[in-house]
């Protein structure tokens, strides 16, 4: 392998192209028109416009992003995270086109990218499940049985997606048949295909997932779980690794898990198998993402390995270097995803120009960034600018350091997520470990930053003011 395409853009291509560096791996990057200057596009060794600014029209054409790798010279595609990382159909198309994908075969991913076949396929393996249907429903009568047998409240899922759409909490009979056809509209809307399965709703959950990594010589290792249940509107926005709630047993026990929810559907490559857990620390298998996290920097912090380079050694063929036992948790990581977006107005979008953009640095500290100050936020793509991600040797240590980072960290031109993170970080249910994915629901409310920013600006009056009175008592003496 002697060059790689990222398939991508923002700071998970640069991530990935700062490995294939180290390697002696050159890349290309692709991108849009309206990603022309960005940072990604400076980084590779080659760059390629795609298309227009538009998803559709640019980083999801898949048979463009194939020419532009036979252009190139590029013998291999990276897809990052998003866009065409978890479609079967391109992951198919690059292997035909004699191209190495960095990342499962299509199978997984088609397997595993739709809720219920994963269900099916770890069947064999005993691992626990939420009670649910185990095939599509769209009949309301036929959603109303299921539900009286499991019990209310219900959620009702896409089969065929993720990130919070087609998503729907019941708590009683009489909202369900409105709920069941608002999440088969949404689900079709987002995914194409309007499948919803029921599961019994779990209460006070935590969501907990565990990395994998798996090669084409049958081993299958698993690098310790990642927190995951700050959320909000059903996507992550804290993340930390280890969790405060797992002992060692338990930790055991998910890996193996997750290691056989890998190995059912032959799994080769980068991967996360996501688990709910109740308040009683029972779990449940919930899904497989066959791709690269986002919030993977967690793991390679209290691992020491980097999760990219195992990507990339697996694709060559080569077998996993280290076995289970090789691997220790050393230290505690947190990750702020850093979006573009207003805490104070429900955490919508925020368009404008980088007018101030300045990542804060030092021991501890890590910033996968993808933007620079003067940049403008493209209105077409996710708003996430940067992932903040803080270690220290204890989880106390790592809380204290991520909100010295985010103190450091100075954004002007748009809102940001920073100073929820800091609410996040400060706040004692959060200290103590006791939350839940319900914890911004019962926690956060703007008016709470609002009146943080309002005390802040008074201390900052004040202590200007102390400094204007304290200069003007001062003894000056004339010029002679």
């Amino acid at each position: 392998m002697q060059k790689i395409l990222v398939a991508n853009r923002g700071e998970i291509a640069i991530r990935v192209m700062r490995t294939a560096r180290k390697l002696g791996i050159e890349t290309v990057a692709v991108f849009s028109e309206a990603d022309r200057d960005a940072p990604h596009v400076r980084y590779a060794d080659q760059a390629v416009c795609i298309g227009e600014a538009p998803s559709a029209k640019s980083y999801l054409k898949g048979d463009r992003i194939i020419e532009a790798a036979q252009e190139t010279g590029a013998d291999a595609i990276h897809p990052g995270y998003g866009f065409l990382s978890e479609n079967a159909g391109f992951s198919r198309a690059v292997t035909q086109a004699g191209l190495i994908f960095i990342g499962p075969g299509p199978e997984a991913i088609q397997t595993m990218g739709d809720k219920l076949a994963a269900k099916d396929a770890v069947k064999g393996y005993d691992i626990p499940m939420v009670p649910g249907t185990d095939h599509p429903v769209s009949d309301p009568k036929e959603a109303a049985a299921v539900a009286r047998e499991i019990g209310y409240p219900i959620l009702i899922k896409a089969a065929a997606g993720g990130g919070g759409k087609g998503m729907r909490i019941v708590e009683r009979e009489e909202e369900l048949e409105s709920q069941i056809r608002r999440a088969m509209s949404e689900a079709q809307s987002a995914f194409g295909d309007g499948s919803v399965f029921i599961e019994k709703y779990v209460n006070g959950p935590r969501h907990i997932e565990i990395q994998v990594m798996a090669d084409t010589h049958g081993n299958i290792l698993h690098f310790f779980e990642r927190e995951c249940s700050v959320q909000r509107r059903h996507q992550k926005v804290v993340e930390e690794a280890p969790s405060a709630i797992l002992d060692p047993a338990l930790r055991e026990r998910m890996g193996r898990a997750a290691v056989d929810v890998a190995r059912a559907c032959g799994y080769v490559g980068a991967g996360t198998v996501e688990f709910l857990m109740d308040a009683d620390r029972n779990f449940y298998f919930l899904e497989m993402n066959t791709r690269l996290q986002v919030e993977h920097p967690v793991t390679e912090w209290i691992t020491g390995q980097d999760l990219v380079a195992l990507q990339i050694a697996v694709a060559r063929g080569e077998a996993l270097p280290l076995q289970q036992e090789d691997l220790k948790i050393t230290g505690h990581a947190i990750e702020l995803r850093v979006y573009a977006e207003d805490p104070l107005n429900d955490f919508l979008p925020s368009v404008g120009t980088l007018t101030r953009y300045q990542l804060p640095e030092g021991p501890g500290i890590r910033v996968d960034n993808g933007y620079e100050e003067g940049m403008q936020i493209p209105i077409y793509y996710d708003p996430m600018l940067s992932k903040l991600i803080a270690y220290g040797d204890n989880r106390k240590a790592a809380i204290k350091k991520m909100r010295e980072a985010i103190a450091g960290y100075l954004v002007e031109g748009v809102e940001t997520t920073l100073p929820f993170g800091d609410f996040v970080c400060a706040h004692p249910a959060f200290i103590s470990g006791a939350f839940t994915t319900h914890f911004v629901k019962e926690h956060y409310r703007p008016e709470i930053l609002q009146e943080q920013r309002k005390q802040e600006a008074e201390l900052a009056a004040r202590a200007a003011l102390k400094h204007y009175l304290e200069s003007q008592q001062t003894l000056r003496i004339p010029n002679a």
